[in-house]
């Protein structure tokens, strides 16, 4: 649990460095990136040891780790896209999200 919190933490912080400075058209790019630079700063001081307990202590395969990630960024990112960008969440990404989950279901399902 530690880790997926962790994992939740550090992509609210890599959403933001990534995608925030889409809204702020105004901003020349070496503002963008100097800020996205200092926001994944705190993105990776979480994510690398969010990847290390779940790997050395809770027994997460590498792989297992890696899906959990990104169902865990794109569920952020879409509350992000809807609520600081104002974009539309469609139907063909709610399908989308359903084959995403079926593939962590493979991930997990035990042989």
């Amino acid at each position: 649990m530690r880790t997926v919190l962790l994992l939740i933490v550090s992509n609210v912080f890599m959403t933001f460095a990534w995608y925030y400075h889409l809204k702020e058209k105004g901003w020349p790019l070496w503002k963008a990136i100097l800020l996205s630079w200092g926001i994944a700063l705190f993105e990776y001081m979480l994510m690398v040891p969010a990847n290390r307990i779940g790997y050395n202590i809770s027994g997460f395969s590498a792989f297992q780790l890696k899906i959990i990630q990104e169902v865990i960024t794109l569920v952020v990112f879409a509350v992000f896209a809807m609520l600081v960008l104002k974009e539309e969440f469609r139907l063909n990404y709610i399908i989308s999200f359903f084959f995403i989950l079926c593939a962590v279901y493979f991930a997990f399902k035990r042989n």
